[in-house]
């Protein structure tokens, strides 16, 4: 079977390149009202970012999760394009199986040959822990056209804030409690998710970083994610009104903060060239300061446990990844002496 049949080509999406480029009518809206998300959820503005830069020539996959939730009662729902559920760790394999069952029906003559957008989304639970292997095995499926997102809100949000890969250093969770006698009960790191799934698939042609806080550049990313051939992957980060326990007003703010302290860098890794993007570019290329971590960790409820040692060794590893990663924010390591040379 020719792989032509498939490989009709990609939607050709514009870039936005500004916030004030991006389309307003109601009619370009395709998730609209409906949901029953928390007041400030980051994660319900990432799907309305999504689905406006997809457009309506779109299928959209979503992994059990705050988005399954939210977006499903009885006979309601704010998508406007097809929608179904999946399981908690399937979004890499639905993906696959949607794009797989597009190419057989337009093979056969049942459907018309045309670009059509196929998205997966998943929760961190979905895309750091338990839905892994799955979306590692859609990546190397370099034959399907897909776009996978995780929504990052950094822990298992919709069961109650559970500690999940991608929680923070010394967060409080229902599952890391701080007590008297012992104050830091969460002592990981965060997972590096887009990292992980770039460096170890060299032919996915796409993958990078995203915070609904720069909605341009997040809308640019969704498309290039979709123009380019084979499967790709966006990590965005959510900050969660309910799991970090802040008033819902800081949202935006501490979508900023996270980028602008050099937390959670923008970048974006195309056919193996890796680019920062927004702020992040400015800091790594240019001459832009980091802030200071505090003002982010102070703003959130999930870290009132922490005394000055405490910021002062999150400041410094934060500061690692800038000062001693090979790649800041993206690949921590370095090529090491000869050792021939060492004797």
């Amino acid at each position: 079977m020719s792989d032509s049949v498939y490989h009709i080509g990609t939607q050709d999406l514009p870039l936005t390149g500004r916030v004030n480029q991006i389309p307003k009518k109601a009619v370009e809206e395709y998730y609209t009202s409906g949901h029953r998300t928390c007041q400030g959820c980051e994660s319900a503005l990432i799907m309305r970012l999504m689905a406006k830069a997809a457009g309506p020539r779109s299928i959209i996959l979503g992994s059990t999760g705050c988005m399954y939730v939210a977006n499903t009662t009885y006979y309601s729902t704010p998508w406007v394009v097809p929608w179904m559920h999946t399981q908690l760790g399937s979004a890499g394999s639905a993906a696959t199986g949607t794009a797989a069952a597009l190419r057989a029906l337009m093979r056969k003559g049942k459907m018309k040959e045309e670009p059509i957008n196929v998205i997966a989304f998943c929760g961190d639970g979905g895309g750091a822990d338990m839905g892994v292997s799955s979306i590692s095995a859609a990546l190397m499926h370099t034959q399907y056209n897909i776009l996978i997102i995780c929504y990052d809100n950094e822990s298992y949000a919709n069961t109650d804030i559970q500690i999940s890969g991608a929680s923070p250093w010394g967060a409080n969770t229902t599952f890391t409690p701080p007590g008297k006698k012992i104050r830091i009960m969460h002592k990981n790191w965060k997972k590096n998710i887009a990292a992980m799934y770039a460096v170890g698939h060299t032919k996915c042609n796409y993958v990078a970083t995203a915070d609904a806080s720069y909605p341009a550049d997040m809308i640019d990313k969704v498309r290039k994610g979709l123009k380019e051939p084979g499967p790709s992957f966006i990590h965005t980060l959510d900050p969660c009104p309910k799991g970090w326990d802040y008033d819902p007003f800081y949202s935006h703010k501490l979508g900023e903060l996270a980028v602008e302290s050099g937390l959670f860098p923008l970048w974006e890794m195309t056919n193996n060239e890796l680019t920062y993007t927004g702020i992040s570019a400015r800091q790594v290329y240019g001459n832009r300061k980091r802030k200071s971590i505090r003002e982010y960790l102070e703003t959130q409820g999930r870290f009132h446990h922490f005394i000055e040692e405490d910021y002062e060794y999150f400041q410094s590893e934060v500061n690692k990844m800038w000062d001693n990663w090979s790649m800041p924010g993206v690949i921590p390591f370095k090529l090491g002496e000869d050792p021939s040379k060492k004797k």
